[in-house]
């Protein structure tokens, strides 16, 4: 069986950890792009990739990962989609993929090409090539996007290419479905942590915070850049999970000024049982 190339977009914390992941557990030829050339020619010293990217050799890929933010992503894919070898598997990391599949789906099939959209449900507060690990995704899920332009067979590829990395769950979903599911499990919780952390009372917490306080506030340590773009691009679903939330503060603080016994206990009650039923 002919051995396989890769081509990684992007050689952050995401695409970074996959470039390592896939010298450590696979036989793929790794090629890598990255804006800084500097970043590439360490990791190509480092021997996580066995090329740097260049406009020749990403013909020799048969996939392409996309691990850059979205709108980047698709610009790429646009601006560089004469170089792709025909019938390329294009998937990519990205944390929202209505977008994605909007602007590549007939783009990809125009050009002979297969999508099929990804998201690790794995990461660290810290960003970067250098915190990148092969091991980043061992046991984590990943979320698959078929699109128009996959077929069943391509996306079984994919799920066993991503399998042979360490992922131990690999879940298929829709692009909206996705999209709705992350703004409530991921992008709401970065936004009542950095919401959170403003309180004037943060200037004065040392000493008076223990785990609840390090739970709430760790993903305040964000990527603004990322998660702004993130944010816009699913506000479609993000705007009702806030709006929820909005609604559900607004109980629990009417109930503590009123002192009103009754209500806030079932408030409580009614979010513990919830915890047990839903983990």
């Amino acid at each position: 069986m002919k051995q396989k190339t890769i081509a990684i977009i992007g050689l952050g914390l995401i695409g970074g950890s996959f470039a390592r992941a896939f010298k450590k557990y696979t036989d793929y030829t790794v090629i890598g792009f990255n804006r800084t050339q500097s970043t590439a020619e360490l990791a190509l010293k480092q021997g996580v990739i066995d090329a740097i990217g260049t406009e020749q050799n990403l013909g020799e890929a048969d996939i392409v990962l996309l691990s850059m933010y979205p709108k980047v992503s698709c610009d790429f894919v646009e601006q560089h989609i004469e170089s792709f070898k025909p019938g390329c598997i294009i998937t990519d990391d990205c944390g929202i993929k209505e977008y994605l599949v909007h602007r590549l789906t007939g783009l990809c099939q125009e050009h002979g090409l297969y999508y099929v959209g990804g998201h690790p449900m794995a990461g660290r507060e810290v960003s970067g090539y250098k915190a990148s690990h092969a091991d980043l995704y061992k046991g984590a899920s990943m979320l698959l996007v078929p699109t128009d332009a996959s077929t069943s067979e391509i996306v079984h590829q994919v799920k066993q290419m991503f399998a042979s990395i360490g992922f131990s769950q690999l879940v298929i979903t829709t692009a909206e479905h996705h999209d709705r599911m992350i703004a409530y499990t991921s992008q709401l919780c970065h936004i009542i942590s950095s919401a959170y952390i403003k309180s004037p009372s943060e200037m004065e917490h040392k000493g008076y915070s223990g785990g609840s306080y390090r739970d709430l506030t760790r993903v305040a340590y964000l990527n603004e850049t990322m998660w702004t773009e993130l944010f816009l691009e699913n506000r479609r679903a993000l705007v009702p999970e806030i709006d929820e939330m909005i609604e559900h503060l607004t109980e629990y603080r009417d109930a503590i000024e009123q002192q009103d016994a009754d209500t806030l206990f079932q408030l409580l009650r009614d979010g513990k049982r919830r915890k047990e039923q839903f983990g």
